[in-house]
């Protein structure tokens, strides 16, 4: 059981977003992720099936990018997952038998009533953000990670000892390709994965503008780089396209409208991103099952009263994903 003595602290600052402080110029800037640590045969956290949990929230791409690299590497009996209710409130993820929401789940470990809960459970004076996806270490009752871009890592080659020959040799970072998805990620991530969130979370229209601008830039050069190709680094599935993909997919559903990215859709403006993008999600199930539309729209129309008074959810775009 979480120790009541942590509920009671006063975390609304590092839970509750509409208290989110933007920067003197009003742009948004990420916190780093505080827990990154890894799993290594050789460290405090081995690789042991049923060791690990993970919990994660189907409406944020950066849980996501987890739960893809998970079911892409067989993980789903060594690792069971949790999901949130996508209505993050003032106490920030709340688990679906306090918010019960279609898909969410309860803490099977603890009973906690949020996210926040664990968080304070490993570590009582932590003062960060609580986020997800939470890499979870039952033996030790603490936090291993909650990076996405380290767990994916993870995920990719820390369990391969305990995985059948076929998965075990899967590779989504492979030594040959890393400086060409490293590249990729260095401009990605800042003005794609998280430039959305620039642009949205701007408080002023300088910020926004200088943010939105970026993205569409950067979308730009991803359109040219996928042209008559399914994959963004030599035609074959990397990290690279996992971590784009979790944007791309939410990108006309919320991204457009909410967060004023709006000077193209995928789906009308960027031919060559969204076969992509539709190849991923009606070809490989790790992509589809890892995706749900209803708490992707929820999370990010009802979870920010700052941007979206009303809470109001907009049925649209129909469909959330057109057929290949």
């Amino acid at each position: 059981m979480i120790n009541t003595d942590t509920i009671s602290r006063d975390a609304s600052s590092q839970s509750d977003i509409s208290k989110m402080k933007p920067s003197n110029d009003g742009s948004f800037n990420r916190a780093a992720s505080s827990f990154r640590q890894t799993v290594a045969p050789d460290g405090r956290f081995k690789p042991e099936a049923g060791r690990y949990h993970l919990y994660v929230s189907y409406a944020c791409p950066w849980a996501t990018r987890t739960l893809i690299m998970r079911s892409l590497k067989g993980l789903q009996d060594i690792i069971p997952v949790t999901v949130v209710s996508p209505r993050m409130g003032v106490h920030g993820w709340p688990f679906g038998d306090v918010d019960v929401f279609p898909g969410a789940d309860p803490d099977p470990l603890y009973k906690s009533r949020h996210i926040k809960d664990l968080y304070l459970k490993a570590d009582p004076a932590y003062s960060g953000r609580f986020t997800v996806p939470v890499l979870w270490d039952t033996k030790y009752q603490t936090i291993v990670n909650n990076e996405s871009s380290e767990i994916i890592r993870i995920f990719n080659t820390a369990f391969n000892d305990l995985l059948p020959p076929q998965r075990a040799q899967l590779d989504f970072y492979p030594e040959a390709l890393r400086k060409e998805i490293d590249a990729l990620n260095e401009w990605i991530y800042p003005n794609i994965n998280n430039g959305v969130y620039r642009a949205g979370f701007a408080t002023t229209q300088e910020a926004y503008e200088k943010a939105v601008v970026e993205v569409f830039e950067a979308l730009d050069k991803v359109e040219k780089i996928l042209q008559d190709k399914d994959y963004l680094v030599r035609n074959q599935l990397t990290e690279a396209d996992i971590r784009l993909w979790v944007t791309i997919i939410r990108f006309d559903p919320v991204y457009v409208g909410h967060f004023k990215c709006n000077f193209r859709t995928i789906r009308s403006g960027y031919p060559a991103i969204n076969t992509w993008m539709k190849k991923l999600y009606w070809k490989n199930d790790a992509f589809k099952s890892a995706t749900n539309f209803d708490h992707i729209k929820t999370h990010y129309y009802w979870s920010h009263p700052q941007i979206n008074a009303n809470r109001i959810v907009p049925l649209g775009p129909i469909p959330n994903i057109e057929p290949l």
